[in-house]
């Protein structure tokens, strides 16, 4: 069973910046896809950040040029590097790694930015 291990959320406020961590009890290397999703108060998880095998990278509309997602495979860490927070990337940020296995997700990490 994959165990995906996020850390690094807390409060912060607007214009700050946080380094979120996710940890995985596997090899990353060789996954097809590894991501970061946010679930916003009232609202669907949704991906934020997406990092491929090949080192790719895609961003939503809403984070574009403020996140930045890297991946660390000899540590197995993905990092997502968030700066100009706004009080709407509040939410819980979630770890995802995908594999030819299946998908995992993590158990989540909570952003508040608040002033």
């Amino acid at each position: 069973q994959v165990q995906l291990v996020e850390s690094g959320g807390g409060l912060v406020q607007p214009g700050g910046s946080l380094r979120l961590s996710c940890e995985a009890s596997t090899n990353i290397a060789n996954a097809d896809v590894l991501a970061w999703g946010r679930q916003a108060p009232g609202k669907e998880r949704a991906l934020v950040a997406t990092i491929s095998y090949g080192r790719d990278t895609g961003y939503s509309e809403t984070v574009k040029g403020r996140f930045t997602i890297d991946r660390d495979n000899a540590k197995n860490i993905v990092y997502l590097q968030m700066n100009s927070l706004q009080i709407e990337d509040t939410g819980i940020y979630y770890c995802y790694l995908q594999t030819t296995r299946g998908f995992y997700w993590g158990q989540g990490t909570q952003v508040t930015v608040s002033s």
